[in-house]
């Protein structure tokens, strides 16, 4: 491959490159692949970066590791993320009287692993009174809903700005040494902030994507009004909307914030000022409002115009056959994470928990959507899950309820081309190798990774970017290690072996 001026200009045969380009700076990539780089379509890097450099709780496995971790930590201000009480015994997270004993007086904020829910101290309830009149205040347990949004707000504003700034740093390199070239940063007043968004905008340590979860206007040069504008909430923390009751829970079918009337009402208004507009949507009652918002608008602007603005959903969890093929003739993009499915799908997950084997084992359905025409493009919500795209591919292919998952061939496409095209970047060049596209690609090592063709044969990970994988193989063996990112030809990131 023949890069100049930071498009692919040349591919093929070698001995025919060093012809054609007989002055060019050669790079022996000893037995490594090249392939598009992965574009992450949903990420939180602010809060990505804090758990890289911060209270990591995802490894914790029961209530008295996480009062531990908090005991240890460091700083005025203690915030941690990562819990998830499915997967301890008891399931019960702790007091706050608890809390408050280990963290020693000082305000603290525990993310959950969804971060719909929080353990926070009483110092930080004391940083916001507003909280303890809110929806979703609990006197003893994890905040929901507003509440959790009055206390993540003052824990967030208690970090100061060089703080936050390298958090982001820290995410964004970390994202590049995954063979990540571009994110989108799904960013909004209850998330994160102005301030926040404008920096991350502002760098060049990747290619960043803005989108505000709100729904009106802010001064900053985003995508669009979409990411995480939230319809409903998670299911772990029983705030994603549904049309019956929690299985564990039967007292609560979660949180609905927008009803169709305000789905339809934001589509209009983005469509008309074109704007990319979308919502955070997880539930089947969430989905059910959000399909009736896209009819209704559908039926002030026409379908031809809303289609036009590919308006996205955020994660998509519970949707039917028939609601797909109406989100697909809408010309929407779906943004889903594979890993959701690899941690908490299956018959004995923690979906399966909160919603009993029939529905908790019918989430996620890539192969649905797919095939109704919904534009796919991978991602993480970091710091939800990790930033590993050759597992989410991997998940996404290996889904844990069979015929729900998808070829890897799309599975690649959705996590590099759909991206790009989630973002309104489809000229049929980026998010490809080919003459003509930009340099925008990872080299990997490829280790052990293999393919196994459906006729049972085995064959290796294709080194030439040009070639198919097989239509329907199973990926297996490690992931490939990053050696090398690059965006449009200049070097995000480079691991030295290829020095």
């Amino acid at each position: 491959m023949a890069v100049a001026d930071g498009t692919v200009v040349w591919l093929g045969q070698d001995t025919a490159g060093r012809a054609l380009h007989p002055d060019a700076e050669v790079v022996d990539l000893r037995g490594a692949f090249v392939a598009p780089a992965f574009v992450d379509a949903h990420v939180h890097a602010t809060s990505a970066g804090l758990l890289l450099t911060g209270l990591d709780l995802t490894g914790c496995r029961s209530a008295r590791e996480l009062l531990d971790a908090v005991r240890a930590a460091g700083g005025a201000l203690v915030w941690g993320h990562g819990w998830d009480e499915t997967r301890w015994d008891g399931r019960r997270p702790p007091t706050r009287a608890e809390l408050d004993e280990a963290a020693g007086g000082r305000p603290v904020y525990l993310s959950r692993i969804d971060v719909h829910s929080a353990l926070v101290s009483t110092a930080l309830l004391d940083l916001a009174p507003a909280a303890r009149d809110a929806d979703g205040f609990a006197p003893d347990g994890p905040l929901s809903r507003a509440s959790h949004h009055h206390v993540r707000g003052a824990a967030k504003d208690a970090i100061p700005a060089a703080t936050r700034r390298a958090a982001q740093d820290a995410f964004l390199r970390h994202a590049a040494s995954r063979g990540v070239a571009s994110v989108h940063e799904c960013a909004g007043p209850d998330i994160s902030g102005l301030d926040d968004l404008a920096d991350l905008l502002a760098t060049d340590l990747l290619d960043v994507v803005g989108y505000w979860g709100a729904r009106e206007p802010v001064g900053l040069p985003v995508r669009g009004l979409a990411g995480d504008l939230f319809v409903d909430g998670a299911l772990g923390s029983r705030t994603a909307a549904l049309c019956s009751p929690y299985a564990d829970a039967p007292d609560t079918s979660g949180a609905l914030y927008l009803d169709a009337d305000a789905v339809a009402e934001h589509l209009v208004t983005c469509t008309r000022a074109g704007l990319q507009g979308g919502f955070h949507v997880i539930g089947d009652a969430a989905a059910a409002a959000v399909v009736e918002g896209f009819d209704r608008a559908a039926a002030v602007v026409g379908v031809p115009a809303l289609a036009a603005r590919k308006h996205r959903l955020e994660h998509l969890e519970m949707v039917t056959a028939e609601q797909a093929a109406r989100l697909g003739s809408y010309g929407v993009v779906a943004s889903v994470q594979p890993l959701f499915d690899r941690e908490w799908g299956g018959p004995d997950g923690m979906y399966a928990q909160r919603l009993g084997v029939g529905r908790g084992t019918a989430l996620n359905p890539f192969s649905r959507l797919a095939a109704a025409g919904v534009v796919l493009a991978l991602g993480s919500d970091a710091p939800v899950t990790s930033v590993d795209p050759w597992a989410a591919v991997r998940a996404a292919v290996h889904h844990r309820t069979d015929g729900s998952g998808i070829s890897p061939r799309a599975a690649f496409t959705a996590h590099t081309r759909g991206g790009w095209r989630a973002a309104g970047v489809d000229d049929g060049l980026t998010g490809t190798l080919q003459p003509g596209a930009p340099a925008t690609y990872a080299v990997w090592r490829a280790g052990e990774l293999e393919v196994s063709a459906p006729d049972s044969r085995v064959r290796r990970w294709s080194t030439d970017p040009r070639s198919r994988v097989p239509a329907l193989p199973a990926l297996t063996g490690p992931t490939p290690e990053c050696l090398r990112t690059v965006l449009r030809g200049r070097v995000l990131f480079d691991g030295g072996a290829l020095s």
